[in-house]
């Protein structure tokens, strides 16, 4: 007899039944765009719309995805309103280069982030999480409460200081949560301004309690740059790391100064958010869902227990990546891909309908409601891993599941973020269980990435 409780169904804006006005528009895209979505976008392989006079297209159907980002996509740039929120942030770094200037960035970068290369840094990741673990063991005892997306923004910043740049960052973690969620909630919201695509020369009012948060990145970015090319200088061993690679490949033929303060900046500033987003909302979930949180830990305890490196831990843990998995479609870090056609581009369908995509104009593909989509997913609201185990894998289409993008611009570093996640779960799920409580609250709200809202409280406690 199966006595499995039902899935969880954790928290998301319901589907609007009703549009918006124009002013609620404006309301909703700087309050949380995540709840601006209506039910055809849940339920139709593709809309169009006219938004604030443009026409907007919204791509759910595999075929119209992969037409877009792959197929077609040097005829896509980025969208006029997704750079006026990035650009000020990132300038030119990977997120928001375009043309030579991303070809160049990302051509220098690849090498850091092959799988074979990314598998590398187990160890370190393993180190790392160990670590960071030690500071749940005293609030454990007490079965304290603990803000997990604040630790998971430590956890992943440490991580990638320590795999990147050989701990050379320079800054601590002592308020790096803060001064994230001050960057990426402030400078990372829509303003009206965006919307009335006014130039980016016009003040947004709504980003200046930002700009402090941004100029002390910058600093940070400054000062590391410094310190490494004084230690390159010097004659002394140099770490053989991103950071190195990037200083030396400055010049003509690579990428100038303020590039390399960009990437570094991206790297920094929002490269780890999008693990760290996903592993708070998966432990979230996982504290919701005690019969698949039991599967996990006996997985846990059997590879450890085998001595397994971490650097096979991805393969042997599929019950942990299945449940990261799962969190990455139900709160996907990157919950829009915004593209512009820059010439007239026509599409047609299985079933013969030919869509126009004119030059110029919006087309939104939308990992947030592709992923919680009714025609692509069984009960879609719910939290269901087991979708994710490597036996029902072959039934997910590789367009109807984009955490990472697809296409030329698909996240770098998609395989060190799967890595990274499950080696981070299993060090915390082998030591600690993560409960919800009374005053546990959870919800995703878009500030350039999908975050929990004031964050998720949990209660740890030892094994």
């Amino acid at each position: 007899m199966d006595i499995r409780p039902e899935p969880f169904e954790p928290p998301a804006p319901i589907p609007r039944t009703i549009p918006p006005s124009r002013l609620e528009i404006i309301k909703v895209m700087f309050r949380n765009p995540l709840e601006l979505w209506g039910k055809p976008s849940y339920t139709l392989p593709w809309l169009q719309v006219k938004f604030f006079g443009q026409l907007t297209t919204i791509c759910h159907d595999p075929g119209l995805i992969k037409h877009v980002l792959v197929d077609n996509a040097a005829n896509y740039a980025m969208q006029p309103i997704r750079q006026l929120v990035l650009r000020p942030i990132l300038r030119d770094g990977l997120l928001t280069a375009e043309g030579d200037v991303w070809k160049r960035s990302r051509k220098a970068m690849a090498p850091v982030f092959t799988p074979r290369h990314a598998r590398g840094f187990a160890s370190q990741m393993l180190r790392k999480s160990e670590e960071f673990a030690e500071r749940y063991a005293e609030p454990a005892k007490h079965g304290a409460e603990v803000n997990i997306a604040t630790g998971m923004t430590e956890l992943t910043y440490e991580i990638l200081a320590e795999t990147l740049f050989s701990g050379n960052i320079a800054t601590g973690t002592d308020g790096f949560a803060d001064r994230v969620d001050s960057l990426l909630g402030n400078m990372g919201r829509i303003d009206p301004m965006d919307l009335l695509l006014a130039p980016a020369w016009i003040p947004r009012v709504t980003r200046f309690s930002g700009r402090k948060a941004l100029r002390a990145f910058r600093q940070i970015v400054s000062e590391t740059m410094d310190a490494r090319r004084a230690q390159m200088a010097s004659g002394g061993h140099v770490p053989d790391d991103f950071l190195t690679l990037l200083l030396k490949i400055e010049g003509p033929d690579g990428l100038t100064r303020d590039e390399i303060e960009d990437n570094i900046l991206t790297f920094i500033g929002a490269g780890h958010e999008t693990t760290a987003r996903a592993l708070a909302w998966t432990l979230y979930c996982v504290a919701e869902s005690p019969h698949f949180r039991v599967l996990m830990e006996e997985e846990i305890d059997r590879v450890l227990a085998d001595g397994a490196d971490p650097v096979d831990w991805l393969d042997l843990m599929p019950h942990v990546r299945a449940a990261f998995e799962e969190a990455l479609r139900l709160y996907p870090p990157a919950p829009s891909i915004n593209r512009a056609p820059v010439k007239d581009d026509t599409w047609t369908a299985e079933n013969g309908t030919v869509l126009h995509l004119p030059a110029g104009e919006s087309v939104l593909v939308m990992p947030w409601t592709l992923h919680r989509h009714e025609l692509y997913w069984d009960r879609p609201r719910h939290f269901i891993p087991e979708r994710f185990l490597p036996e029902n894998r072959d039934r997910i289409g590789r367009f109807q599941y984009l955490p990472f993008g697809a296409g030329p611009r698909v996240c770098i570093g998609a395989t060190f973020a799967l890595q990274e996640a499950v080696i981070a779960l299993a060090v915390l799920m082998k030591r600690y269980r993560f409960d919800v409580t009374e005053n546990t609250t959870a919800w995703p709200v878009q500030r350039l990435t999908t975050q929990p809202l004031n964050g998720i409280a949990l209660r740890v406690s030892a094994r």
